[in-house]
C-alpha cells in the first residue's frame, strides 16, 4: 500500500508541469468566467491536490537547479524577500489610515453629531452610516494582520519561543530552521489556503461549495450556480463586506506559504555556506537608519 501510494506521488508530480501547461495554454476553460463551467473548475482548481502538486513540483525543481547553480536560489530568495517586503511596507499603510478613520468617526460621531457621511470619489457617490465606517476600521487591522505577516518574518520581527535554539550551534539552528519550514509552516499554511480557499467561495457563489465536492460533481452543478456575494453585516447599517476577511485569509496562508518556501531556501543555502553567509542579501528596515537618514535631511 506504501508504494502504491508512492507510485500515485511520483506520478502526480511527473504530471504537474503537463497540467499546468494546459492550463496556460487554455485559459478559458477556467478564466472565462462569463461561463459558469469555467467558473467551477477555477473553484476546484484553486484548491486542488493538482495545484499542490505542482507547488511541490516547482519546488524540488527549484531546490535541484539551487543546489547546481547557488546564485539562482540566492535570486529566489531576494525576489521571494523583496516581495513579501514590498506588500508589507505598502499594506503597513492600513495601520495609518485606520487610525485617521478614527478620529474621523469620533469626531463626527461626538462633536458634530453626524450619523451619515456621503463622499463622491471621481464622481461616483458612496453614503454611508457612521457606524459603517466605525465597523470598517477590523478590515484595516486585519490588513496589517494577513498582509505584513510574511514581511514581520523577513524583518525578524516575530516573538521566538527559545528553549535551546540559542545554545546549538549555527548550522543545527539552520537544520532547526530548515524543519520548521517544511514541517511547520508549509503544511499548516497549506491547510488554511485549502479550506480558506473553499470557504472564501462558499460566500461568493450558490449553490454551496464544499472541500469534498469533486471535479464532475462541481461541474454538474454548473448550470445552477449563481453570484450571490456576502452582504450581511453585525448590525443593520454596519460594514457588510465580511467576504473580503475571507480574500485576506486566504491572501495570508499564500504569502506565508511563499515566504516559507523562501525561508527554506535562504536556511539551506546559509547551512551550505556558513556563517559568512548569515544575513546575506536580508533587507531589514532599521530604525537607525531612518534616524539617520532624517537627520542628514535636516541638516
Amino acid at each position: 500500500m506504501m508504494f502504491d501510494m508512492l507510485g500515485r506521488t511520483l506520478s502526480n508530480l511527473m504530471l504537474a508541469p503537463f497540467n499546468f501547461g494546459q492550463a496556460i495554454l487554455h485559459p478559458e476553460l477556467w478564466l472565462n468566467w462569463s461561463d459558469r463551467t469555467a467558473l467551477t473548475r477555477f473553484i476546484y482548481y484553486g484548491g486542488s491536490s493538482e495545484l499542490l502538486y505542482f507547488v511541490l513540483f516547482l519546488f524540488f525543481a527549484i531546490t535541484v537547479a539551487g543546489l547546481w547553480k547557488r546564485g539562482f536560489l540566492w535570486l529566489v530568495v531576494r525576489v521571494l524577500e523583496a516581495f513579501a517586503n514590498s506588500v508589507g511596507r505598502v499594506a503597513a499603510w492600513a495601520g495609518l489610515i485606520m487610525v485617521l478613520q478614527q478620529v474621523m468617526v469620533v469626531f463626527l460621531q461626538r462633536v458634530f453629531t453626524v450619523s451619515q457621511v456621503s463622499i463622491s470619489p471621481f464622481g461616483f457617490p458612496f453614503s454611508k452610516d457612521l457606524s459603517w465606517f466605525g465597523e470598517e476600521l477590523k478590515l484595516y487591522n486585519a490588513i496589517v494582520v494577513c498582509m505584513c505577516c510574511s514581511y514581520t518574518f523577513v524583518q525578524g520581527g516575530h516573538v521566538r519561543v527559545d528553549l535551546f535554539y540559542a545554545g546549538i550551534s549555527y548550522r543545527a539552528k539552520r537544520i532547526v530552521d530548515m524543519f520548521g519550514s517544511l514541517f511547520f509552516i508549509v503544511p499548516t499554511m497549506c491547510l488554511i489556503w485549502m479550506y480558506g480557499w473553499f470557504f472564501l467561495w462558499r460566500h461568493l457563489v450558490t449553490p454551496k461549495i464544499s472541500v469534498t465536492d469533486k471535479l464532475e460533481l462541481l461541474e454538474r452543478k454548473a448550470r445552477l450556480l449563481k453570484w450571490n456575494v456576502e452582504t450581511i453585516g453585525f448590525s443593520p447599517s454596519g460594514f457588510d463586506a465580511y467576504f473580503l476577511f475571507k480574500m485576506l485569509l486566504v491572501i495570508f496562508a499564500g504569502m506565508m506559504l511563499v515566504h516559507g518556501i523562501a525561508f527554506f531556501f535562504r536556511s539551506l543555502l546559509e547551512y551550505l555556506e556558513g556563517p559568512e553567509s548569515e544575513g546575506k542579501y536580508l533587507d531589514r528596515d532599521r530604525l537607525d537608519d531612518v534616524t539617520a537618514s532624517a537627520v542628514q535631511q535636516n541638516t
